[in-house]
Parts: C-alpha cells; structure tokens; sequence
C-alpha cells in the first residue's frame, strides 16, 4: 500500500537506516533469505513494515542492501587478501579470513553468502542467482590475482590460475559451512593450514 512521502504510515522516519541496515544482516546471516520473516526482520530493525519499506524497498531489496553491507564489512577480508604480496599470502589471508568471520563468537556462524540461499523455493530464485553472481565474482577476482602471480613467477607457469582460484574458494565455502554446523575455530584453521602445506611453488 503506497503512502505518501512526507505523511507515511507508521513510525516516523526518524530511526538510524545504517543501523537498522546492520540488524538485518544480522538477522539473514543467522537465518538465511527464506527464514528471515518480515516480523523478524523489522522486529530486529526496530521499525514498522511500513518504515521498511519506505527506507529499504521490498525484502529482496533490502536482502540486496544487506549482502552490499556484508561485502564491505564482515567479508572485506577478500579484497584485504587480494594485495598480499605472494599467492600463497593471498590464499592464507583468505582462509584465515574466512576461518576468523565464520566463528566470531558475538556474529552468527557460517558465512551470509553461502548459507543465506542454501534452501529457497522458486520465489527465492533471485536472490539464489545474485548469490551465485556474488560467490562467482569473488572467484573471478582471485583468478585474476593468481594469474598475475602466474606472470610475475610467483606461481609456476605450469599452475592453472582458474583451478587454484576454485580450489581456494571451495575450501573457504567448506569452511564456512562447517562454521555453520559448530566446528570450532581451531579445527577449522587447521584444516586450512593443511590444506595449503602444498601449495604450488614457483
């Protein structure tokens, strides 16, 4: 139902969006797009339906905003890692990251990204494509940093930088899920850690 602009329906727009943005990840991250209900999610906000969608649009869009908030705050790790100085940097950073954010105890466990599309029905279908979109990118982003390592003789000519990139992110959405299920943080850095004892050299 439309309302006007200056007289909306409900609470005042007198709340903070940013931090209002930030319980709603909170509340997606613990329990995926389908499981937040829009009563958990304004409940969360602290703000009318109305209020939500005056400020966010729909739940898809403010799912949208959140995963944006996740990107630059929690997942930031990622973009931290690709300026490593080595490919085995990068990779070791990402893990570490992924181990360190998956487990924080004050945070829910798991990885927003990975759980939040696990289990969603035709409705959900959009928001299952954009985190596709999101996980492939983050791939897309560390090939490109390893092929660079590939021409720099950083990781030997004969390394695929495409498998390497797979290989990484598997291991971090791996890490993530076991987050998510209650393995602890130390078992999950060293898996990590055993899992890049052969990392290709140059």
């Amino acid at each position: 139902m439309a309302t006007k602009q200056n007289g909306p329906i409900g609470r005042p727009r007198g709340f903070d969006a940013d931090e209002a943005l930030e319980r709603a990840m909170l509340v997606f991250w613990e329990h995926g797009y389908e499981g937040a209900s829009l009563a958990g999610l304004t409940g969360a906000m602290g703000i009318s339906t109305t209020s939500m969608y005056a400020a966010f649009g729909n739940k898809e869009e403010l799912f949208r905003k959140a995963l944006e908030r996740y990107t630059e705050g929690p997942s930031a790790y990622l973009a931290r890692a690709l300026e490593e100085p080595t490919a085995l940097g990068v990779a070791t950073a990402i893990l570490a990251g992924t181990v360190r954010t998956t487990t924080r105890p004050a945070r829910p466990h798991g990885c927003l990204g990975v759980q939040a599309a696990l289990v969603t029905g035709d409705s959900g279908q959009a928001v299952r494509d954009l985190l596709a979109a999101w996980r492939n990118n983050g791939c897309s982003c560390l090939r490109e940093r390893f092929q660079r390592a590939v021409d720099e003789g950083d990781l030997s000519p004969e390394t695929d930088p495409g498998l390497q990139a797979r290989y990484v992110t598997t291991l971090a959405f791996g890490i993530a899920v076991q987050a998510a299920s209650g393995v602890g943080r130390d078992e999950l850095q060293g898996m990590a850690d055993a899992a890049l004892r052969n990392w290709p050299l140059s």
